[in-house]
């Protein structure tokens, strides 16, 4: 059990006695079901919510996690980065890549989901890296996803100057930048009822935009615009279907796997849903489906439309490049002259969805850290809506520094930063994979039976074995441009440094507070669970609704394991 760390106190000693040869539960009832665990535990005032102090409010409805769930992950890394991967991998290398890492994340998705709806937290890689690895690892994983969404709002910010301008060109975009940062932080003072609104309106707005661009794209490859049909024969020229083979695919999958970060969020919004037991698997069943229809869909699209040796598909990078982003360009292939005013549009609400979003996750993550202890208690304070305030203006503020920051002639300093919070982002996910893996082996472990897990994530072991492989694969090859052709000192620094800076955290919490790793018969399955919150009254109860007709089909491939 870790040692000497401000989660200690919170795991509880449990009796066990031995049947068939491993640990289960004391109980006078071999049912095999969840069976309460006794357990013997003091907990920390860092650990707990004292009495009559303000709480997170579960307000979350099940449609606003639902669409936030869906088009949450839709973001400019689709919208306007994701011509690089044709033109890096060709048609069907990008198809590969998109339909490699789709599956990636989906693993992701359902590890994270098992564990959340087994134990609501708004902090899950924190609190899971914590409660089943080390509470070093937790204090690292969470400071480090702070920082990489607190730089990432800050970009946002520079993105909506940026994007008002196409149509206000004469004015500065420092005043959208300021405006856009006040909606932001309305939204989240208000109360999550605020923010979970506006992101189902944003996020269906963004879903609208592409089920539009996925129909027109059809019309457009049958010849239905009135212009000549394309059918396939963009996978026939130089450099198709395929593109520098396993070197070009390679390449797509990096940046397929960036532009869908962002998708761990819904892992946080757990900690505010009224009904997780309901809500959170059908969340997370959802994945598969807006993975294959969001993303698939579209890069198919963009490759029968577009011809990989296009030159606007290695141009298009940021907010800036909306006029040339495949998306607009699809439209336009569609005799659409308002493309790229639509798509600036769309790019506007995804920028502030994702300022929004990061701004929310930002200040849960932030708040629990205080509450454990591993951050200012100031930063602990809740108002009486259930909104972590000093937590909100804390982000804020360093947000609008690295905004400034951009503002400065010598924009290096701000590709540095914004580059840093790029990696950090495949750090998050592998270590859900590692959570993933500790729990379910403690689970089995201390004798509880797979069947009562409210959510049972599928095809485990494989799943996060996978899923972790191919992260690994992806952090360590991140940084090839800056290898390869020509070593380039400045990029791989700033590329690489999330890593040493991981370590630091990492390593000078472990040796200041002497944690431990914690082992599988130690860990605690009780504390915080669901069953425990719902036994006390925490979380109100619904009734399971009967799996009907296909809905039962598909629960049963989420919930197919070993």
């Amino acid at each position: 059990m870790a040692a000497g760390s401000d989660y200690t106190a919170s795991i509880g000693v449990a009796h066990h006695r031995d049947i068939g040869g491993f640990a289960s539960p004391a109980s006078d009832d071999d049912s095999g079901g969840f069976q309460e665990k006794h357990v013997e535990a003091v907990k920390s005032p860092e650990s707990v919510q004292e009495s009559g102090e303000p709480k997170l409010q579960r307000k979350l409805k099940g449609r606003q996690m639902g669409m936030i769930a869906i088009g949450g992950t839709i973001g400019t890394g689709l919208f306007i980065g994701s011509g690089s991967t044709l033109a890096d991998a060709g048609p069907a290398g990008a198809l590969i890549a998109f339909l490699v890492m789709g599956s990636m994340v989906f693993f992701v998705c359902t590890s994270l989901g098992e564990m959340s709806t087994f134990i609501p937290t708004s902090d899950p890689f924190n609190h899971f890296a914590t409660r089943f690895l080390d509470p070093s690892l937790g204090f690292a994983f969470g400071w480090n996803y702070w920082y990489s969404w607190m730089l990432t709002v800050g970009s946002e910010l520079v993105a909506c100057g940026i994007i008002v301008q196409y149509w206000l060109p004469h004015l500065t975009g420092a005043i959208w930048s300021v405006i856009a940062l006040a909606i932001m932080f309305l939204l989240n003072a208000v109360s999550v009822r605020g923010y979970g609104e506006a992101e189902f309106w944003m996020s269906a707005l963004k879903v609208l935009a592409v089920f539009v661009f996925v129909i027109v794209g059809i019309l457009t490859v049958a010849g239905a615009t009135g212009g000549e049909a394309i059918g396939g024969r963009n996978w026939h020229i130089e450099g198709a279907p395929f593109k520098d083979h396993i070197v070009g695919i390679l390449k797509a999958c990096i940046v397929a796997a960036f532009s869908m970060q962002g998708t761990e969020i819904v892992g946080i919004t757990v900690g505010e849903c009224a009904n997780p037991r309901r809500e959170v698997p059908r969340v997370i069943r959802s994945v598969f489906w807006r993975i294959l229809f969001f993303y698939i869909a579209s890069i198919l699209i963009i490759g029968l439309v577009i011809p990989n040796n296009d030159p606007n598909l290695v141009s298009a990078s940021g907010a800036g490049d909306v006029a040339i982003s495949p998306f607009t360009m699809v439209f336009q292939a569609a005799g659409a002259a308002w493309a790229a005013h639509l798509m600036n549009a769309v790019v506007l609400v995804t920028v502030l969805s994702a300022g929004n979003s990061g701004l929310y996750a930002c200040t849960r993550v932030l708040w629990v850290l205080a509450r454990e202890g591993k951050a200012p208690r100031v930063l602990r304070r809740v108002t009486r809506r259930g909104v972590p305030f000093w937590a909100l203006v804390f982000t804020s503020l360093w947000s609008a520094v690295v905004f400034c920051i951009s503002l400065a002639g010598n924009q290096s300093v701000y590709v540095f930063l914004i580059n840093l919070s790029g990696l950090t982002g495949m750090g998050f996910w592998l270590g859900i994979g590692l959570c993933h893996w500790r729990f379910r082996r403690a689970y089995v472990a201390q004798g509880y039976d797979l069947n009562d897990l409210p959510y049972r994530a599928g095809f485990f072991p494989f799943g996060p074995v996978y899923a972790c492989t191919l992260l690994a694969i992806i952090i360590i090859g991140q940084g090839y441009g800056t290898i390869w052709p020509k070593f380039d000192a400045v990029g791989f620094v700033s590329t690489y440094l999330a890593i040493p800076l991981f370590l630091v955290f990492w390593l000078g919490w472990k040796f200041v507070k002497k944690t431990k790793w914690i082992k599988l018969m130690d860990i605690d399955l009780t504390t915080g669970s669901l069953l425990e919150m719902e036994r006390n009254g925490d979380i109100e109860i619904f009734p399971l609704p009967e799996n009907a007709g296909w809905r039962k089909y598909v629960r049963w491939f989420h919930r197919k394991s070993d």
